[in-house]
């Protein structure tokens, strides 16, 4: 599967772009037969609708398709999406209407419908091809839509073939595609390294625990990104009800989002260097399980104690950080399918995340609307620190009560990042029903927002 525009010598079909309140205007600017032709197969410039204009030979002279709602509340992400999923099969070329503002955006779109994941089962993605229009960096787009679909595949892959070793695979391929140095420390070798929360928490798993790192480029600011690479959660000894274990070959979805923007940001060779660390482990059950109660050392040496196995990201992600604090990088972002509590405060579309940098935070939003990618700003609120505080350790791992639960896990990272520009965000990383440019299943959050920002916050 490759996502890419068209070659431009291509012979292609004209495809005019019609948002709905344009409608009247466009078919007044029309012959009588084109505007007959639309009104007779009822074509409303509804988004996703489209319609093939019949030449005097019978063969398709141009299209149309509907944009829906050109602005507003109500206007969808990807509406040209939609209607590349509904085009017949062939090459088309943009002729009018789309914003030049949106444009790039609208194209990559278009890419991602032809995304499927078919590693099991024959799939049927889109199969209309888009020459990319004068104006757009198609390479750029294609970067973007060919990182997303390295997420969406690692994300959609079940646990039995993207468990730890699987997963350390993947990063190590992707970082011999760049050239990128690549390292990894596993099995016991965490514990005489001073990984001990990474150890713990994957100890009971059959794959060993490890902690995957892959560094690129020589000069420039330092950016570290750090991503959950929890294979498959149980739960661990607070075992999950079945309903709540079936999604967890996605409680990975950080590493695969952390992996798929490590990509665009080497493909599109920026000016930075660039650290990756993604802790790797499945939190399993066995004799030799971690148990709430115990209180486990971290590698900046705040003590934790264990009151829910299942708050297990946070641990594993902690020593992590606390790594990623010691190579005094400029700026530290960490992705996580965390906590079921931004889930409820967000819904699964907007990706939160939490920074102290209000001018980080301004640019990561603009991004967001720019690259169709939307966040939203959760707050570090330091009152709910005592919550994180159980007076027998240092920190606690999962605070009873059931209270702001996003929020104390990113106050609780917050503690291993150091003094560091440090971004976290508490991503779903998952699409639960088809939508334009989204087929169901892993999703990329909040990486081309993160992309198209990073030149203003680090100064690029």
């Amino acid at each position: 599967m490759t996502l890419s525009f068209a070659s431009p010598p291509d012979p292609s079909l004209p495809l005019h772009v019609i948002a709905q309140p344009d409608l009247d205007d466009w078919l007044a600017g029309q012959p009588d037969t084109v505007a007959n032709w639309l009104r007779t197969v009822g074509f409303i410039g509804a988004m996703g609708q489209v319609a093939l204009i019949p030449g005097p030979d019978g063969t398709p002279e141009f299209a149309v398709a509907g944009y829906g709602k050109a602005s507003g509340r109500t206007r969808k992400r990807f509406p040209l999406a939609a209607a590349a999923e509904a085009l017949p099969e062939g090459t088309y070329h943009i002729a009018s209407g789309v914003p030049d503002d949106t444009l790039e955006t609208e194209c990559l779109g278009w890419l991602l419908t032809g995304y499927a994941f078919d590693r099991y089962a024959k799939q049927s993605p889109a199969k209309a091809r888009l020459i990319a229009p004068e104006g757009a960096d198609a390479a750029r787009i294609e970067v973007m839509a060919q990182s997303e679909a390295l997420t969406r595949d690692l994300v959609n892959t079940p646990t039995a073939d993207m468990g730890p070793d699987q997963l350390q695979a993947a990063a190590e391929t992707l970082a011999q595609e760049f050239g990128a140095k690549f390292d990894v420390i596993r099995g016991d070798d965490l514990l005489d390294q001073n990984f001990p929360m990474i150890h713990a928490v994957g100890r009971a798993a059959t794959q060993e625990p490890r902690l995957i790192e892959m560094n690129w480029g020589s000069a420039g600011p330092r950016l570290t990104l750090v991503g959950k690479g929890v294979c498959f959660d149980t739960g661990g000894l607070n075992l999950k009800p079945g309903n709540s274990m079936a999604l967890m070959k996605k409680d990975m979805g950080g590493s695969a989002n952390v992996l798929g923007l490590a990509r665009m940001i080497m493909a599109l060779k920026l000016p930075l260097q660039l650290r990756v660390l993604v802790p790797a482990v499945e939190n399993s059950v066995a004799g030799n399980a971690f148990r709430p109660g115990d209180i486990l050392t971290s590698r900046k040496g705040l003590t934790v104690e264990i009151n829910n196995t299942d708050a297990e990201g946070r641990l594993v992600l902690a020593d992590a950080l606390a790594l990623a604090d010691e190579g005094a990088p400029d700026l530290v972002i960490s992705m996580a399918t965390l906590t079921g509590a931004a889930r409820v405060a967000v819904g699964p579309d907007l990706a939160p995340f939490y920074t102290d940098d209000d001018a980080a935070a301004d640019a990561l939003a603009r991004a967001g609307k720019q690259a169709a990618d939307p966040v939203w700003r959760m707050p570090f609120h330091e009152p709910y620190e005592a919550m994180i505080e159980p007076g027998i350790a240092d920190l606690d791992n999962a605070p009873s009560g059931g209270f702001a639960g996003s929020i104390t896990a990113a106050l609780f990272l917050r503690r291993f990042a150091g003094d560091n520009r440090y971004m976290h965000f508490d991503i779903y990383s998952w699409q639960p029903s088809k939508a334009p440019g989204r087929s169901k299943g892993g999703l990329g959050q909040g990486p081309r927002a993160l992309l198209t920002a990073l030149p203003e916050i680090l100064g690029l």
